[in-house]
């Protein structure tokens, strides 16, 4: 009975550990480079960035190039951090970092490499993900990056389609869900939702959108949900192939 009681007892703490939301701060952040020095930048994140990142409390997420050829020069990842406190502390160590200024300096001797940097804070939304997946159901898949900008008032209503009909019916259609995120704004301004979804390949990932468009499920769904007024706004998608060091591939 004793024995018993101390199993269960073990399972309730399994399950509250997994029940535990994900409080970090992601950032995503996209890097745009010069003409011809994105292979530089990469060679600098695989050989030195991402293990100085970690050194100094970062976590290293993952790292994709875009698939489009308009972002053939640009370089999209993702890190994350215990508090936004500790993500500021991070960077003023990292960039007062004497190893990572030398390996600056040393990367850089023919031209700068970046040209500008776009940088978004995310808190994971506790309602759609529950845990960041790292793990590949197929050794090789494609990730595809959506924001979507809602009208005012209407972000709690595009997390509720998500979490009551839409990450069921992607997976119904080859569709695979890794992580959603609210972004963290400055003001009063509204957040946005990002999220991360995995195809086998880009023709899958037209083959699947195509029908889950067509999806009479989704249809009534969508339909439902906008009894009241449109939801989004906009909706932008970045396909994205990770790169071989991502933790996220």
């Amino acid at each position: 009975m004793m024995k018993l009681l101390l199993l269960f007892s073990m399972a309730l703490i399994a399950l509250n550990v997994d029940a535990k939301p994900d409080t970090r701060v992601y950032e995503l952040r996209t890097y745009h480079c010069h003409e011809g020095k994105r292979a530089d930048l990469i060679a600098r994140f695989q050989n030195h960035t991402t293990r100085i990142f970690e050194k100094h409390g970062m976590t290293n997420v993952a790292y994709w190039l875009p698939t489009s050829p308009e972002m053939k020069n640009d370089l999209i990842y993702m890190l994350s951090y215990p508090s936004m406190e500790a993500r500021q502390a991070a960077w003023k160590a990292f960039s007062t970092d004497p190893e990572w200024q030398k390996v600056a300096a040393d990367s850089q001797i023919n031209g700068k490499i970046v040209a500008a940097v776009d940088s978004k804070f995310l808190k994971m939304e506790p309602e759609l993900t529950k845990k960041l997946k790292l793990k590949a159901k197929s050794p090789e898949r494609i990730f595809e990056l959506r924001s979507y900008y809602c009208l005012p008032g209407r972000y709690p209503n595009i997390v509720a389609r998500f979490r009551d009909h839409t990450r069921d019916i992607f997976e119904t259609h080859g569709i695979e869900n890794i992580a959603y995120w609210g972004t963290i704004e400055k003001d009063d301004t509204q957040s946005h939702l990002v999220y991360i979804i995995a195809h086998e390949s880009e023709a899958a990932a037209k083959n699947s959108w195509d029908a889950f468009r067509a999806d009479p499920v989704w249809k009534k769904a969508q339909k439902a949900s906008e009894e009241d007024g449109k939801i989004v706004e906009k909706v932008v998608s970045v396909m994205m192939a990770p790169l071989p060091f991502s933790k996220l591939r």
